[in-house]
């Protein structure tokens, strides 16, 4: 059974570390702005087994006009329960809790391998691919809500 619940900053590294920032050290899973009130982290356990995390933080990128806009990162699964349909649940799920928030816009950096997964969502890349150190090449991806 597949449970969402909110967890903490900490609890996210078990998945932020293999997934998102493999062969480096656990300081490097935290996040500026991971233990701020305004930011949520959603966990979804399949089978009491966290599997899945996803991150919502309340931050404006002043490139979009909306004033209520949330921020995705950090979005991983498992690299044994990828490709089942948990990536598309989790952001549904950031989408549902954007909508009960009144938040206007969700944008995130997407990694370029990604793109495609997002524009089956609706999400909608914007200018040219930019390099976030140490970790690759990303786009800019957003979506009206």
């Amino acid at each position: 059974m597949n449970i969402i619940k909110e967890i903490t900053s900490k609890e996210t590294y078990s998945v932020r570390q293999p997934v998102l920032r493999k062969g480096k050290p656990i300081e490097s899973c935290i996040f500026e702005g991971d233990d701020l009130n305004t930011t949520h982290h959603f966990g979804l356990f399949n089978n009491e087994k966290l599997i899945g995390i996803i991150s919502l933080f309340n931050k404006i990128n002043t490139i979009f006009a909306e004033q209520n806009q949330a921020q995705i990162r950090g979005m991983a699964v498992l690299e044994t329960h990828q490709k089942k349909g948990f990536g598309e649940t989790l952001f549904k799920h950031c989408e549902t809790y954007c909508n009960e928030n009144k938040v206007d816009l969700i944008w995130f950096n997407a990694r370029t391998a990604a793109v495609g997964f997002y524009k089956k969502m609706d999400y909608q890349p914007l200018g040219e691919p930019f390099d976030i150190k140490d970790v690759g090449e990303h786009y800019l991806m957003y979506k009206k809500l």
